[in-house]
């Protein structure tokens, strides 16, 4: 909640990507991951990061640890998805996978773009079905745009009004 108000007091001033840029690299659960937010536009359509390799991030070998090559990104699709869809939707993350194709020798980069064509999938999907995972996919490249791990996140979505009967639902069963 103090985020959210700052972000919104900080917006005012100098736009809502670049505010929550700043307030979400310093916050100190994405900082530990060793990856910093870049870019993210006004309507957090976008988002790209970046994850050096430096004595904070390099493991055993000397290569990034795979677990900051996993956690910078976790949780961005979500909050891109929370900012975008609103207070109608519940958003969480279900589940991931990583999958490692080479060592991380060197800075990398993921970009996270959140297109019409989804935005409009999830709106009719969930007009139907009320509640649906999305598989979506992001990959930690090096500059020239060589793959280092492919990430798949499980997103959950469902509309906040089925969410919270949902909700009630499982706690009068329990």
């Amino acid at each position: 909640m103090l985020m959210e108000k700052l972000i919104k007091i900080i917006s005012n001033l100098i736009g809502q990507g670049r505010a929550f840029k700043i307030l979400f690299n310093l916050s100190p659960m994405y900082r530990r991951t060793g990856g910093r937010l870049l870019e993210v536009s006004d309507d957090f359509r976008l988002v790209k990061i970046k994850l050096p390799l430096n004595y904070k991030t390099r493991n055993y070998v000397g290569t990034i640890y795979g677990g900051h090559m996993y956690s910078c990104a976790d949780g961005i699709y979500m909050v891109q998805l929370i900012n975008i869809l609103g207070k109608n939707y519940v958003v969480w993350d279900k589940s991931a996978t990583i999958r490692f194709k080479r060592p991380g020798d060197k800075t990398l980069y993921a970009e996270f773009l959140i297109t019409d064509e989804l935005l409009q999938k999830i709106e009719d999907d969930i007009k139907q079905h009320h509640e649906k995972d999305f598989h979506l996919f992001v990959n930690l490249t090096d500059k020239a745009g060589n793959i280092y791990a492919e990430i798949e996140k499980v997103i959950y979505i469902a509309s906040k009004e089925f969410y919270q009967n949902k909700k009630k639902k499982r706690t009068a069963a329990n």
